[in-house]
């Protein structure tokens, strides 16, 4: 039920555990006061403090994320945050992160359902990112990074390596993982002994911001939603 309600816009799911505990939620006119509790929006009548709760529409979002932002729905710092960005009547979320200095793609949704399963590490949804490392990347660096790098939680699946510049100072490097580890790609490049200077992320599956400014967001095609679920 806070599920539910979190997803109605009502508050956090936190909050709305304490509602439920304190009384505030009828289900169908029944108080409900314990949890866990259940509830099916499409058939059943909630209200919260005697006002009706209805189902939210599900939406989809894809912003290209600017440096600087991050992707939490809370932030003691105060600092802007990628649902900041998005003009939503809805109580949304990011579909997994990307740190505060990386940039790209990134899925907001109020889709908990989606949002699970894209975000499990049973799918494995592939994620493109363009980087730049100081140096010159070597063919043992690369060959280290397709067969996989040991970190904190253990050996990485094999990522994608495609090499688009390279100079003295400079490489310009497309990784594709399946995984998503946090700040794996940095991680993973740190291991080999590579220096990031930037990271893009350009494509989540088969969806790009293509057409879309640093900061812009637009919402997905009923096309790119049905992709995603096909997906999970």
């Amino acid at each position: 039920m806070q599920k539910v309600l979190a997803g109605a816009g009502v508050d956090s799911r936190r909050k709305c555990e304490e509602l439920i505990l304190a009384g505030a939620v009828r289900v169908n006119r029944q108080v409900v006061d314990s949890l866990p509790a259940f509830v099916d929006p499409e058939k059943d009548v909630v209200t919260v403090n005697g006002k009706n709760i209805a189902a939210a529409r599900k939406v989809y979002f894809l912003l290209n994320k600017p440096k600087g932002v991050i992707c939490t729905n809370s932030d003691p710092q105060g600092r802007k945050k990628a649902i900041d960005i998005i003009d939503a009547k809805e109580r949304i979320f990011c579909v997994g992160r990307l740190d505060v200095d990386t940039t790209g793609v990134i899925l907001l949704t109020n889709d908990t359902e989606l949002t699970n399963k894209l975000t499990h590490p049973r799918y494995q949804l592939a994620k493109t990112y363009v980087v730049a490392v100081k140096g010159q990347i070597t063919a043992e660096q690369i060959g280290k990074l397709k067969r996989g790098t040991w970190l904190a939680e253990g050996k990485t699946a094999g990522a994608s390596v495609k090499v688009l510049r390279r100079s003295g100072a400079e490489s310009l490097i497309e990784v594709r993982i399946r995984q998503g580890l946090n700040r794996q790609i940095r991680r993973m490049l740190a291991k080999v002994g590579l220096r990031v200077k930037s990271l893009k992320r350009t494509r989540i599956g088969g969806i790009t911001a293509r057409g879309l400014g640093v900061g812009r967001f637009r919402e997905l095609t009923t096309a790119e939603v049905a992709h995603l679920k096909r997906l999970s």
